[in-house]
C-alpha cells in the first residue's frame, strides 16, 4: 500500500477530533447520522441509505451488481455512546435519564452539559442526585448554572474540555464508538474508490449502547444480506499489561458472550499477520477481549458470519482509574482516549482487510494435511 503523508495522517486525526466531538446518545444519533449524510453526500460514487431502525448503509452506486460475484463485505460501527436525556426541565432543575453502563459512584456531583433542541448551545449542570433503580434508565437530578430553554428530548453529557491531541494521544467526548465511525468513513474514502472492492459497504447502528437494538433490527430485518461478512469495529477497554494503548489495533477473537466466527476472525488474523510480515513497522494485536459485548456477537447469533477489531480504549465510557474506584478511591468521569497510531493503524488494517480478505490462502485443514503429508511418516 502507498505510504500516507504526514500532511494526509494530521487531516485523518483532525476529522478524528471532530468526529468524536459530536454529541449523540442512544436513539438521540442525529448529530451523526446527519454528518455521516453530508459526508457521503460529497462523494457522487456513493450511495446512502437507511433501514426502517435508521441504521444507515453506505456503499458504491454499483454494490448490488458486486455482490453477484463476491459476497459483500460490511464495515460496521455504532453511532452512540453513553449520555444523557432530558425527562422534564423546571426552572434551573432538570430530571434526566442515563442510557447506557457508567457505575454509579462516577455521578456523584459530576460536571454536565445540556444542549438546546437543536445542538447548538450547550448549558453547563452539575448533578445533585442520582436514582440509580430507576427503569428503564437510571436517572439524575441536575442543576442548570442558569435557566435554560429546554424541553424533553435534550440530549446531555459529562462536560469536558475540548477534544485534543497530547503526545500522540487523542483525547476527546466519546471514542466509543465515534473514533470507529471515523476511522471506518477514513479507510472507506479509499476503499470505495477501487472498483474491485465494490462489494464492500459501511453499516451504521443505533441504540448499542442498551442492548444492540439497531444491529438486532439490521440482523433479523433483512437489512444485511445472509451471506455478508461483517467486521464490526469497536472501542475497548484497554488492559495495559494484554490489551495496551499504543500496541495497535486488536483483533477482537471475542467477548465475554461469545466467540466470534472463526473462519472470519481467521483470515482477518491472517491478512493482518501477513501484511505485518511485509510491513515490519505495522502494529497489531490479536486478543480474547475478558469485557463487555459488542456487536459481533449480536449478528452472530442471528446466524451471519462476524467478527471484530477494536481500539485499545482508556477511561471507558468516561471512566477514570475504573479498577481505583473500585478499591474505593474516589470517581471521576474523564476523556475517553485512544492512540493516534492506532487509529492510523486501523484504517490501514481496514484497507489491507478488504484487499486481501478474498486472496486465496490454505485453509486451517489444508495447512494441517500439509504438515500430515510432511511429517505424519515419523509415527509410522
Amino acid at each position: 500500500m502507498k505510504k500516507t503523508s504526514s500532511a494526509e495522517l494530521k487531516k485523518r486525526e483532525k476529522f478524528l477530533l471532530e468526529v468524536t466531538s459530536l454529541p449523540t446518545a442512544a436513539a438521540h444519533e442525529g448529530a451523526v447520522t446527519r454528518f455521516i449524510r453530508a459526508w457521503a453526500g460529497a462523494r457522487r460514487h456513493l450511495a446512502l441509505a437507511g433501514d426502517r431502525h435508521g441504521n444507515l448503509l453506505v456503499t458504491r452506486a454499483d454494490f448490488k451488481r458486486a455482490c453477484r460475484r463476491t459476497p459483500p463485505l460490511f464495515i460496521t460501527a455504532h453511532l452512540d455512546h453513553p449520555a444523557f436525556i432530558v425527562l422534564s426541565a423546571e426552572g434551573r432543575e432538570v430530571k434526566l435519564e442515563f442510557r447506557g453502563g457508567v457505575q454509579d459512584p462516577y455521578f456523584k456531583g459530576a460536571a454536565i452539559e445540556i444542549f438546546s433542541p437543536d445542538l447548538s448551545r450547550a448549558y453547563s449542570a452539575r448533578i445533585t442526585s442520582l436514582a440509580p433503580a430507576a427503569k428503564p434508565f437510571k436517572t439524575v437530578t441536575a442543576r442548570l448554572s442558569k435557566p435554560a430553554p429546554l424541553r424533553p428530548g435534550c440530549l446531555g453529557r459529562w462536560k469536558f474540555p475540548a477534544a485534543a491531541i497530547k503526545k500522540g494521544v487523542a483525547y476527546t467526548q466519546a471514542c466509543d464508538d465515534l473514533a470507529a465511525v471515523a476511522a471506518a468513513l477514513t479507510a472507506y474514502d479509499g476503499i470505495s474508490r477501487d472498483e474491485k472492492l465494490a462489494h464492500t459497504a459501511l453499516l451504521f447502528t443505533r441504540a448499542e449502547e442498551v442492548g444492540f437494538v439497531g444491529a438486532i433490527g439490521a440482523a433479523r430485518g433483512g437489512t444485511i444480506p445472509k451471506n455478508a461478512r461483517l467486521v464490526c469495529l469497536e472501542c475497548s477497554r484497554s488492559f495495559p499489561h494484554d490489551s495496551p494503548i499504543g500496541g495497535g489495533p486488536i483483533v477482537r477473537v471475542g467477548d465475554r458472550m461469545s466467540v466470534f466466527t472463526p473462519e472470519l476472525t481467521n483470515a482477518v488474523s491472517a491478512a493482518a499477520a501477513a501484511y505485518q510480515k511485509a510491513n515490519p513497522a505495522f502494529k497489531f494485536q490479536r486478543k480474547l477481549m475478558p469485557g463487555g459485548v459488542c456487536e459481533a456477537s449480536a449478528f452472530s447469533f442471528y446466524g451471519l458470519s462476524s467478527t471484530c477489531l477494536c481500539l485499545p480504549l482508556g477511561n471507558y465510557h468516561n471512566m477514570a482509574d475504573i479498577d481505583g474506584v473500585a478499591r474505593g478511591k474516589k470517581a471521576r468521569v474523564g476523556q475517553e482516549h485512544v492512540a493516534v497510531a492506532d487509529f492510523h493503524g486501523l484504517v490501514e488494517l481496514l484497507g489491507v482487510i478488504a484487499r486481501q480478505l478474498d486472496a486465496p490462502r490454505p485453509t486451517p485443514r489444508q495447512s494441517m494435511e500439509k504438515i500430515w503429508a510432511e511429517k505424519g511418516g515419523l509415527l509410522a
